[in-house]
C-alpha cells in the first residue's frame, strides 16, 4: 500500500514538471513553448502553482500576454478560474491595466461579478483603484447599449425626470455601484487614488456621488465610516476630482460617522490646495465634457465577434475586398450611417482604444477613420456567417500517471484517454475515463517502476527485432537514472519514444 501511495506521489510530481514549463512560458510570453506544451497535453492548462494556485491563466493575463490567454482558454481551461485569494484572471489583467487580455476574457465571455475573498472587491473595483478607464468601458460593454441616446437616458434618471427608452438602465447601475466590503465602491477608488479620467467615466455611466462606506468589514479606514465619494476625493488630493464629484451634485457638507466633512479631511490629510474649492460650492455650474473613455458602439461590435468570430486572417492577396485598415483581413462588418466596411478585428480595436471627442454624432460615439462620422453601432455583413462550434481540445488528452510496482499485468495495462469533470487543480477525483485500445503504455516510463516493458514495441515485427528495441529501451532507461535529480522524475510519453527510436 505504501508503495502505492509514493509511486503515485512520484508521478504527479513528474508530471507537474510539464506544468512549471507552461507556467514560466505563460509568464515570460514564450507562445511557440506554450503551444508545444499544450499541443503534448491540452490538459496542462489547469495546472495550478503550490500554494498560491496561480494557473498559467493568471500568469499570463498578469503580465499582458493576449495570445497566451487566447491559446489556453480555447485548450479548455476554466475562464474564471480562481486563486488563493479568489481572484481570477480578469482580475489580475483589470489590476495592471492589460486592455487586450480584459477584451480578450470579455470576448470569451469572463465573469465581471466574481469577488476576491480578501476584500470582495471585483475585476471592477481593481480597474478604477489603478484608474484603468480603458479596462473598464470593455468591463461594462455588455451593459452600455450601442444607442445614441445613451446619454440623455443617464442623465434624466439623475435628474429624477421621466425617460421613454429601449433599455433598463438598472443592470448597469447595480454592476457600477456595487460595493465591496466596507461599502467602497468603485467610485470611491477612483478618487481615492486621483484619477479623474476614471472619476469621469464612472460618473457619466451612472455612478453614485451619495453612496457612503459602511463601518463592518471596512478595509479602508482611512476616514471613517459614513464617508462619501468627495470626501475619498479630499483625502486623495486631487482637485479635478473634487470638481467632478462637486459637479455632478456632491454635497459638500455632509458628515461621516466621526462627524468630518470633505473639508475636514482635506485639512486632517495636509491638502491645503483644496482648502478653497471644499470651502464653497462654485456660483456658476462647472461645464464637463463627456467622458472620451465611453464608447457607445462597443456592445455591438461584441455581439458580431462573439457570434462571427474576430480572428479570421484572411491574407490579401486571396481576399477580393479587403479591410482598408489593415489590408489584410475581408470585411465583416459596417458602420451604421455611413456604412463604410471593415473586418471584425480592426473594428474591435478601434473601439478598445479610440479616445477623443467626436462633434460629429452623440457623446460615446467613435469617429469613421475614413468619413469622420461618429459612429454608434456596428452591423454584420450579409456575406459573415457565424463560427461552427469546435469541439473542445480536452476531448483526448493525456491524464497524469497512476501506476506502481506491485501493480496489474503490465502487458495488460492501455492508456486511458479521460475527459475530467473538474478541474484538476481542484482534485483528483470524479475523473470518467474512456480506455482507447489501440495504444499500449509502459509505467516503466514513470517514477515508480523499476524497470521497462515491451508493451511500446509493436507485436507484429519479427522476434529478434522486437528483442533488440527492448534491450536499447532498457539501456536508455538506465543511463538517464544516473543523471540529475531533475531528470529522474521528468517522464513523458514523447521522451520513451524518442528513446527508442535513437537506438
Amino acid at each position: 500500500m505504501n508503495m502505492r501511495f509514493l509511486s503515485l506521489v512520484g508521478n504527479s510530481f513528474g508530471c507537474s514538471a510539464s506544468g512549471e514549463r507552461l507556467v514560466s512560458a505563460a509568464r515570460d510570453g514564450d507562445l511557440q513553448e506554450a503551444k508545444a506544451l499544450l499541443d503534448y497535453n491540452p490538459r496542462l492548462a489547469r495546472y495550478s502553482t503550490f500554494g498560491v494556485r496561480n494557473s498559467p491563466l493568471h500568469y499570463s493575463a498578469a503580465q499582458g500576454h493576449h495570445e497566451i490567454v487566447s491559446l489556453l482558454i480555447e485548450s479548455g481551461v476554466d475562464i474564471n478560474l480562481r486563486n488563493y485569494r479568489g481572484q481570477t484572471a480578469l482580475m489580475q489583467a483589470c489590476q495592471y491595466g492589460h486592455w487586450e487580455v480584459v477584451q480578450t476574457l470579455i470576448l470569451y465571455k469572463a465573469n465581471i461579478h466574481r469577488a476576491d475573498y480578501l476584500n470582495g472587491g471585483t475585476a471592477l473595483h481593481l480597474a478604477a483603484l489603478n484608474g484603468h478607464s480603458r479596462c473598464i468601458r470593455l468591463l461594462l460593454a455588455d451593459y452600455i447599449p450601442s444607442l445614441p441616446d445613451f446619454c440623455s437616458v443617464l442623465r434624466k434618471r439623475r435628474a429624477n425626470e421621466d425617460s421613454i427608452s429601449e433599455f433598463d438602465e438598472g443592470p448597469l447601475s447595480e454592476v457600477i455601484n456595487r460595493p465591496a466590503d466596507g461599502g467602497i465602491t468603485a467610485l470611491h477608488m477612483a478618487a481615492l487614488n486621483g484619477h479623474p479620467e476614471t472619476v469621469q467615466l464612472l460618473l457619466d455611466l451612472g455612478a453614485s456621488v451619495t453612496d457612503v462606506t459602511v463601518e463592518d468589514g471596512s478595509t479602508i479606514d482611512l476616514i471613517g465610516a459614513g464617508s462619501a465619494p468627495l470626501h475619498y476625493a479630499a483625502c486623495g488630493g486631487n482637485a479635478y476630482c473634487c470638481q467632478l464629484l462637486i459637479a455632478r451634485g456632491a454635497c459638500l457638507t455632509t458628515e461621516n460617522a466621526n462627524g468630518w466633512t470633505p473639508l475636514m479631511v482635506a485639512r486632517s490629510w495636509h491638502r491645503d490646495s483644496l482648502e478653497e474649492i471644499l470651502s464653497r460650492r462654485p456660483e456658476g455650474q462647472l461645464r464637463v465634457q463627456p467622458s472620451p473613455y465611453l464608447c457607445l458602439p462597443l456592445m455591438s461590435i461584441i455581439s458580431i465577434a462573439r457570434e462571427c468570430g474576430w480572428k479570421s486572417s484572411d491574407s490579401h492577396s486571396t481576399c477580393v475586398d479587403p479591410c482598408v485598415v489593415c489590408l489584410e483581413r475581408k470585411c465583416t462588418v459596417a458602420a451604421e450611417g455611413c456604412f463604410h466596411e471593415f473586418c471584425t478585428h480592426c473594428a474591435l480595436y478601434l473601439c478598445s482604444t479610440y479616445r477623443a471627442s467626436t462633434p460629429a454624432g452623440p457623446p460615446g460615439s467613435i469617429a469613421c477613420p475614413l468619413c469622420r462620422h461618429g459612429i454608434v453601432s456596428f452591423v454584420k455583413l450579409d456575406s459573415t456567417m457565424p463560427i461552427v462550434k469546435e469541439v473542445p481540445r480536452t476531448a483526448l488528452t493525456l491524464p497524469f500517471c497512476a501506476c506502481s510496482v506491485d501493480g496489474p499485468d503490465l502487458a495488460s495495462m492501455e492508456t486511458p484517454f479521460c475527459k475530467p469533470d473538474m478541474a484538476l487543480g481542484s482534485s483528483f477525483r470524479s475523473l470518467s475515463c474512456q480506455k482507447f485500445p489501440s495504444v499500449k503504455f509502459s509505467p516503466g516510463l514513470c517514477m515508480g517502476s523499476p524497470d521497462t516493458s515491451p508493451s511500446l514495441v509493436p507485436r507484429n515485427i519479427d522476434r529478434s527485432l522486437r528483442e533488440q528495441l527492448v534491450k536499447c529501451s532498457r539501456l536508455s532507461f538506465r543511463r538517464s537514472t544516473s543523471q540529475s535529480d531533475g531528470r529522474r522524475w521528468l517522464c513523458s510519453f514523447n521522451h520513451s519514444i524518442e528513446t527508442g527510436s535513437s537506438c
